[in-house]
């Protein structure tokens, strides 16, 4: 399966954002190794941010493209429906609520069938999470430490979306993100922007 993959500290550093979540990903970050502190055009601009969504969920543009043209043909603001789609995929809601400390390690818990859905495994990254589905670490899985470790002590998102029971090592997805609670600093306007002209 193809996925992204590289040093993550360096790409959170050259993108001028932390995209990778760790505390430390931009402790050797200056002005000389970000792209944003060039002088950048407009396209540079729309594609900087596009490689900065791309990163923070850690898809490749070819499913990248896909999702921006979903959301172009929604009804409502294409670069919020673009934002939300992602946001409920089903790795990024194991790393949002806090089975893994990043969404490589939150990818690779899916692919292992570590996570259920509704009581079923489902093993594909990028399978929709639909309000009401359940997300729960599996009881052979609960012997893991790292896994145990992960969700106890509180490595998971404080957002209004998601309901935890950590007593059963349970997620749930509540409601549907709204874009002004993503915790992702983009400007999504600038992604569509850049695909507008090529889809």
């Amino acid at each position: 399966m193809a996925k992204m993959m590289g040093p993550r500290f360096k790409l959170c550093r050259r993108l001028g954002l932390n995209v990778c979540g760790h505390p430390k990903a931009m402790d050797r970050a200056t002005k000389f190794n970000s792209r944003e502190a060039k002088k950048l055009s407009n396209y540079g601009q729309q594609l900087l941010e596009k490689q900065r969504l791309r990163s923070y969920y850690g898809v490749l543009e070819k499913q990248l493209k896909k999702y921006v043209k979903k959301a172009m043909k929604s009804s409502e603001v294409t670069g919020d429906v673009l934002v939300c789609s992602l946001e409920s995929r089903l790795d990024n809601l194991v790393y949002r609520m806090g089975f893994s400390s990043s969404i490589r390690q939150a990818r690779q818990l899916v692919n292992h069938g570590h996570i259920l859905v509704n009581g079923k495994k489902i093993d594909i990254p990028s399978y929709e999470v639909k309000v009401g589905d359940e997300l729960c670490l599996k009881e052979k899985s609960r012997k893991n430490k790292m896994f145990v470790d992960n969700f106890l002590n509180g490595n998971g998102f404080n957002i209004s979306y998601i309901e935890l029971d950590k007593d059963n090592f349970k997620g749930k997805l509540v409601k549907s993100p709204q874009r002004d609670e993503v915790p992702i600093k983009i400007n999504d306007q600038l992604v569509v922007e850049f695909y507008s002209k090529s889809l």
